[in-house]
Order: C-alpha cells, then structure tokens, then sequence
C-alpha cells in the first residue's frame, strides 16, 4: 500500500502545541488510527521507516514528539552520548501528568480525523514503550504494543521517578502485547518478572513474547539491530492491530 506524503499537526495540550507527525495510505478511505511513541531520541529516521511500515499495512499513524515542551518542533536528538543524556535527563524532568495529557490530546485528535475508522491503537518503544502503556489506559484505545518497555518495573518515569504505572494496570482495558529482548540490561530479569506479575494479578488481557535480543533490537542504525527479529515482531504487531483494530 503506496502512502501520502508525510505531514505534521500542531495539537494543543496543556502544556503547549505538540507537533505530531502524520503517515497514512495514499488510497481514499478511512482506517484505524495507530499512535507511536518513539523513543527518548524523538522521531529520527528509524521512527519514521517504522510509521511508514505500519500505514502502509492500512492504518494512519501520529507520531508525537515526547518533548515538546522542551524543544523546537521537529527536534531530533542524535543517536550519541549527549543526545541520550539529553533525552534522558528529559525524561525525569517532564511531569508524568503532561505525558497522560499529550496521550489524551493525540489520541483524540486522531479518533476525530477524516481518515480514521475512530479505532484506536499505540504502539511505542523504549521510553515510548512506557508512554504506550499509560496511553493504554485510556478507555479509547483497543490495543496497546510496548517494545521493551522502560521503566514500569522502578516506576521511576517522569519528574520525581515515582510513575504508578503499576498501580494502574487494572485500568488497561484493551488488549495488550508486550515485547522484550532477554539481554536488555534496562529491563532485568527480575524486572520484566515484577511487571508480568502484576498484569496477571490484574486480569490483564495480554500477551507476552521474550527472545534473545538486546535493547534497541527494533532499531534498524546502530550495533544491536536485529533485522530477523525486527521482521518477525513487527509481522506480529500488523498481525495484532489488525485483528484489535478491524470494523468488521
């Protein structure tokens, strides 16, 4: 499925204009709406080909930028040591509430656009795993996939570190798919084991998938690609939205 030309809106939040990065099918007609959350670098190149290769699946994917607040539209940080630390200390420095309030501005901006079915799915990866997993908790949303997910298990995201994305899983009422790689030393055995229990304790619709891969497995620049299991989990992630997603 060929695509339109990629476009950007500016949505209003409470905490400024977001610019939102928008890909979707170049055939007329309406489909279901897929936000994706990059990781702490904002949305490079390799955000971009993976948006690009869920629209031309048939769906229309925002992309926000996590950051906005902080920096000029359309800023990417760079896949080094001081883009990391930036995006990073970011991370900590922007308040938990203003991610929830971004999620609830993007997603009802797509639900309302002239090309989307009004069926809501997130994705993210990284830092944007986490962000996807409170975008989860919005009644809106059908389906959730989280790429090695930052984070849930220290509850350590935004300004203070003390998130409670744990706490709120029972509200997570869609189907979730959640992503790890085995040697990912950000998310730790024990960690990865603290967050299945606690979707379990809560009766979480979900599923869970571990293979051995490194963090950053997803991302096509850089040493710890891995393009057969980039392949098989994103096959699974169009797999999953189209079967959460469809009208019909």
């Amino acid at each position: 499925m060929t695509l339109q030309e990629a476009s950007f809106a500016d949505i209003s939040t409470p905490t400024g204009p977001m610019r939102t990065h928008l890909f979707r099918p170049s055939a007329p007609g309406r489909y279901p709406g897929i936000v994706l959350y990059s990781e702490i670098f904002q949305v490079t190149a390799p955000i971009r080909r993976t948006a690009a290769f869920l629209a031309g699946h048939g769906f229309i994917v925002a992309v926000p930028e996590v950051y906005h607040e902080f920096e000029a539209p359309g800023t990417v940080l760079a896949y080094d040591q001081p883009g990391a630390d930036r995006g990073n200390a970011l991370k900590t420095t922007k308040e938990v509430s203003a991610f929830d309030s971004d999620a609830r501005a993007v997603l009802a901006y797509l639900k309302s656009h002239d090309a989307c079915t009004g069926r809501l799915g997130v994705i993210g990866i990284c830092l944007g795993g986490h962000l996807a997993f409170r975008a989860g908790m919005n009644s809106d949303v059908s389906a959730t996939t989280c790429f090695y997910a930052t984070d849930i298990h220290k509850g350590s995201l935004g300004k203070g570190m003390t998130d409670d994305s744990l706490a709120r899983i029972p509200e997570i009422k869609g189907e979730l798919m959640m992503l790890w790689g085995r040697q990912d030393p950000h998310v730790p055995g024990e960690g990865r084991a603290k967050i299945y229990a606690a979707l379990t304790a809560a009766g979480t619709n979900f599923t869970w998938h571990e293979f051995n891969g490194a963090h950053a497995f997803l991302r096509d620049e850089g040493y710890r690609y891995d393009a057969e299991l980039a392949h098989l989990t994103m096959g699974m992630t169009v797999q999953f939205f189209r079967r959460t997603l469809a009208t019909g």
